[in-house]
């Protein structure tokens, strides 16, 4: 048993009318969510938690939490609750391109205790505005991902992390003052994709060993990030074929990337098939789940 997704929808600018929508991480994780609930028949009133793993926003935003613009902005209970009402409780979480898996083991920790029933998390990045970034390397997109539970043998498993020995600077983002404004900027070593795949590989085998699964018996990989050096460099040190291991199609797609490689697979996978949840980012940082699938999503 586990939690279940029951939906998900990405957003990219060419989706979302209108310059200040297409270019605002806000107005593409309200409008994921939108056509999350809608396709799912779900309405917003009925979530118990929001949750965003979103990392860059409008104007390098810190407070409040984006959670609650996104839970205001979707009709998601905004107002205190009344005695013997439903109420939503959002909140951010930030863990980059490790974001979305962080979120959905949070979720599982809720639903497996039945304290809530309905999640959504949500995930988006923009560029912050124009010159309060230098070269901004992330692809504008959003992704909203519904979730269930399973009282079956299926959903998502324990997820393993690991986290390297030793930061050597292979990802950064700061945000520093400059030209009277705080400006945010990255930096990356060359090695990254080698870095990340070393410890997500770590992470994939902790996870499979824990369940008792061998890599030959998971049908397909989804990992984030898409970036392609980091795909095959997974492959290689998994021993899996890289064709079976899906990513986004827009690698430079950050958080919403994880979610958007599973909706891309969800679609064609038979029931009970095994799916390797693997993700990496900053840190050098990496988790990895199982997750089986129930029947009839799509």
């Amino acid at each position: 048993m586990g939690t279940t997704i029951e939906r998900i929808d990405i957003a990219c600018p060419q989706g979302v009318g209108g310059w200040r929508h297409r270019h605002s991480a806000l107005h593409l994780a309200v409008a994921a969510a939108k056509d999350c609930l809608k396709g799912a028949g779900c309405d917003a009133a009925e979530l118990d938690l929001v949750v965003n793993a979103g990392i860059y926003r409008d104007r390098n935003l810190g407070e409040p939490a984006l959670a609650a613009l996104i839970q205001d902005d979707i009709g998601a209970n905004p107002e205190e609750p009344h005695a013997g009402g439903h109420g939503t409780f959002s909140f951010d979480i930030a863990n980059g391109a490790c974001g979305v898996l962080t979120a959905l083991q949070i979720v599982d920790g809720f639903l497996r205790a039945r304290s809530i029933r309905h999640a959504i998390v949500v995930a988006s990045d923009a560029d912050p505005g124009h010159g309060l970034s230098e070269h901004f390397p992330f692809s504008a997109a959003g992704a909203a991902v519904l979730c269930g539970w399973s009282d079956d043998d299926y959903g998502l498993g324990r997820v393993s992390w690991v986290n390297s020995a030793e930061d050597d600077g292979t990802f950064s983002a700061t945000v520093g003052f400059a030209d009277a404004r705080n400006v945010l900027r990255f930096g990356q070593s060359p090695g990254m994709d080698e870095e990340f795949a070393t410890v997500a590989a770590r992470a994939a085998r902790r996870c499979l060993d824990a369940a008792s699964v061998e890599p030959a018996d998971v049908d397909l990989i989804v990992a984030a990030p898409p970036r392609p050096g980091f795909r095959a460099a997974l492959g290689e040190r998994l021993g899996f074929p890289e064709e079976r291991i899906a990513v986004a199609d827009d690698e430079r797609m950050h958080t919403a990337a994880l979610a958007a490689a599973f909706e891309g697979q969800a679609g064609r996978l038979a029931a009970g098939a095994r799916v390797l949840f693997v993700a990496a980012g900053a840190g050098v940082t990496a988790g990895a789940a199982l997750y089986r699938q129930p029947p009839g999503r799509a």
